[in-house]
């Protein structure tokens, strides 16, 4: 029996060490590089603090802690059991070698050498104390949740990824590896009555270099200063990591050098203080309304305004959303609002919508499908309760069959990181990954968030799920990216859409005066029609540069009659309103327009998220800078005018804004802004590059509808040498022909009958498949 000295003792003394170094045995722990739950080398490193001065002076080894009874200790536990993550095993091993070996303080590092594709490992380094446990935790009686101390680190090493980066000529020609190394410091764990053997994404090393990545291979740095620190910068605010140190090596950069990089460490408080700096220099600048010399909409005016999330609402869940009796569209937007009644839910982001083959009955109408996130205080099956009652008021029937037709259905899909399981409710959704109309619409908003049992991304199962049904050739039927644009599911991607300008104006740059009169302008949208077109859009003020701008009376003035008159003589065609001004879209769409056309996608007036969330109804938001007066003078894109980046990112953060307002994902279509705050080049760049805009995979405006309207424009004059914008026809066919080939969903234009071909023969080449 082993002699050890009393623990107050040692406590003091604990300067000494007892080291085992690589010591491996193979386990089941989580995944393992190819999500494989699998047998696999760990590497264990043990650092045992003690006081071996008693046995040194008495060269007798029962005072000192014996490392050949340690190591057989740890490997015999390390080996009996199945763990799901690095951070559960080195805390059992911490506790084992604490009660059985008495070991009063001890530094335990795990390596899993298969753990990453492109990594040499990863793992975890945490240090432990006697009194970091419960006497109940040391005798195994109780189940000890993952937590971390200060002295904690998750890390991966030496990751390898190739990207172009460096200053010199024949560095931007060709990608070279560069090696990365991450600490990650979780720190005091503010949730320390976890379950055991869990780890949230933030701590997650395989979500965190799957998202560091995923932007970094797209990226083009010239320094790796700027590399490591954008390393830092998404690991912080995309993954959501306290703190972190990282590494970049490039072994290239220097002949007769291992290797040259550059180590940083930041924390969210370094880049919050950046960003604070960032915002010094625009501050004392007045709003854009304030500018135009708008007041936003009139005080009778009742519009909610969307505060931000209540702190209360701490958990994160993922809901689907399903109808197929009834007015479909209307049923899942209505469940959202009863979901938000009471306060302890806010709907933060929706999915796009999706109409789907019925699954499983296969004998019922298609359903309309949508995802959602929510943020809410409640409890899993308290959360489940007021789902079941939302259904219920809603006229769903328990009684009929299941997987039959409804009017609403809401799935709880994930909640927060957790597993739960009773005879009521399974938490991950028990099915999800076999359900393409749930997965489909997941990834809209969750693609890189991780299944808690599976390992795998929401968009991996979706992959998975897709090569699947093509091996064994099912027919699943076509499933729908749609919109509802006035009681119709509009399918997107199937034909292209033309949208028919009808301009109320005395002064727009081609037609203006042709149909200032209510008449006049409802005749033309009847002709609009006739000629081809699927929405007409109707302004009553022009926005072309130097465009003299109308009081809002005046533009309501304008607008309105005329949707009046053509809904009073049963004009049924979808009708859009083409206005910035908050005032004007609410008064259309109460006198019957379906969809606001935003030229600036909600910057000229802060009300106009308001409205557009009251109505419920498509809204395009499009790119421009300034105002008529001032958008010319502001086509700057910067040194390498990157002006498709730069429209993708500012549209972004109009989108952004629109969803956290409460405007839902599945109304939302983009629109680059032919004309607005561009140059001829600069329009020219946009249709050449529209593809990379609206398709490209790491595209801010990948996945959103796309309305382009390239009518008549002046860049078009300017090619063909056309001074006299009507005769621009044929200049607009090969523009709206270029839109479509890059995946435009709507034109715009003028000359509806002649572009109704164009239309058609660019459908049948590049839509083909739809």
């Amino acid at each position: 029996m082993e002699q050890q000295l009393p623990f107050e003792t040692i406590e003091p003394l604990m300067a000494d060490k007892i080291c085992i170094r690589d010591l491996t045995v193979r386990n089941i722990i989580g995944v393992d590089a190819w999500e494989r739950s699998k047998r696999q080398p760990i590497i264990i490193n043990l650092t045992v603090f003690t006081s071996v001065s008693a046995a040194g002076d008495t060269d007798h080894l029962p005072y000192s802690i014996h490392y050949g009874v340690l190591c057989k200790t740890v490997e015999a536990h390390s080996e009996k059991s199945e763990f799901r993550s690095v951070e559960a095993l080195a805390d059992s091993i911490a506790r084992v070698t604490i009660s059985k070996c008495h070991a009063p303080k001890i530094t335990v590092r795990i390596d899993k050498p298969r753990a990453l594709l492109h990594a040499a490992s990863a793992g975890v380094e945490i240090t432990r104390s006697r009194s970091d446990y419960t006497k109940e935790e040391l005798a195994d009686m109780v189940p000890t949740p993952v937590r971390f101390n200060q002295q904690d680190t998750i890390f991966v090493k030496d990751l390898q990824l190739s990207c172009i980066i460096g200053v010199n000529p024949w560095e931007r020609e060709e990608e070279q590896v560069v090696v990365v190394n991450l600490m990650i410091y979780p720190g005091l764990d503010p949730t320390p009555d976890r379950k055991a053997d869990y780890v949230s994404s933030t701590h997650n090393y395989r979500t965190i270099v799957r998202t560091i990545t995923k932007y970094i291979k797209a990226s083009s740095y010239k320094t790796v200063e700027a590399f490591v620190t954008s390393v830092a910068r998404i690991a912080i605010e995309k993954c959501h990591v306290s703190k972190i140190t990282v590494k970049v090596e490039k072994p290239s950069a220097i002949i007769f050098a291992g290797s040259a990089g550059v180590e940083i460490t930041r924390d969210r408080a370094f880049f919050a203080r950046s960003a604070s700096e960032n915002r010094k220099h625009i501050r004392g600048v007045s709003s854009l309304s304030t500018i135009s010399g708008l007041t936003g909409l009139r005080a009778n005016t009742k519009i909610p305004v969307r505060g931000p999330v209540p702190a209360h609402l701490t958990h994160e869940v993922y809901l689907a959303l399903g109808s197929n009796l009834g007015d479909s569209a209307t049923n899942l937007a209505n469940a959202l609002k009863l979901l938000e009644q009471d306060g302890n839910v806010r709907v933060v982001d929706t999915s796009f919508l999706y109409e789907t083959p019925p699954m499983y009955v296969t004998d019922q109408p298609p359903f309309i499908n949508a995802a959602c996130k929510i943020k809410t205080d409640l409890a899993p099956l308290d959360l489940l309760k007021k789902i079941k009652e939302i259904e219920a008021d809603m006229g769903r029937d328990f009684t009929t069959v299941r997987n039959g037709p409804r009017p609403i259905d809401i799935d709880i899909l994930l909640y927060d990181s957790i597993e739960f399981h009773n005879d009521v409710l399974t938490i991950p959704h028990v099915a999800m990954q076999e359900r393409e109309f749930v997965l489909r619409p997941l990834c809209d908003i969750a693609k890189d968030i991780e299944h808690p049992k599976l390992y795998r991304h929401i968009s991996q199962l979706l992959s998975q799920l897709l090569l699947k049904q093509a091996e064994a050739k099912e027919k699943t039927g076509a499933i729908h990216k749609s919109v509802q644009l006035r009681r119709k599911i509009v399918h997107w991607g199937t034909k292209t859409l033309i949208m028919g300008i009808l301009n109320t104006t005395p002064d727009s740059f081609s037609d203006g005066g042709d149909y200032s009169t209510t008449e006049a302008a409802a005749l033309r949208a009847q002709q609009l029609v006739n000629d081809g077109a699927d929405i007409i859009d109707i302004g009553g003020m022009s926005t072309r540069p130097n465009a003299i701008e109308v009081s809002e009376e005046e533009e309501i003035g304008r607008v309105v009659p005329v949707i009046q008159l053509l809904r009073g003589r049963g004009f049924d065609t979808p009708i859009s309103v083409d206005t910035f001004r908050a005032a004007v879209a609410d008064k259309a769409i109460e006198a019957g327009a379906d969809l606001i056309n935003d030229v600036s996608a909600g910057r000229r007036d802060p009300t106009m998220y308001g409205v557009m969330a009251k109505w419920d109804v498509p809204v395009c938001l499009m790119h421009m800078r300034g105002d008529s007066k001032t958008m010319m003078s502001q086509t700057d894109y910067g040194e390498e005018n990157d002006v498709v980046g730069e429209i993708s990112k500012e549209l972004n953060k109009s989108i952004r804004k629109a969803i956290a307002a409460g405007i839902h994902r599945w109304n939302i279509i983009t629109d680059p802004g032919i004309g607005f705050a561009k140059n001829n080049e600069q329009n020219l760049q946009v249709l050449r590059r529209l593809p990379e805009m609206i398709q490209g995979a790491t595209s801010p405006l990948a996945g959103f509808p796309c309305l382009v309207g390239p009518s008549r424009k002046a860049f078009i004059g300017h090619v063909t040498q056309q001074p006299d914008a009507t005769k621009r026809t044929w200049g607009t066919a090969a523009a709206c022909t270029a839109s479509i080939a890059g995946g435009a969903n709507i034109i715009r234009v003028h000359d509806v009958k002649e572009i109704r071909d164009v239309v058609k023969v660019s459908d049948a080449i590049w839509r083909v498949h739809a």
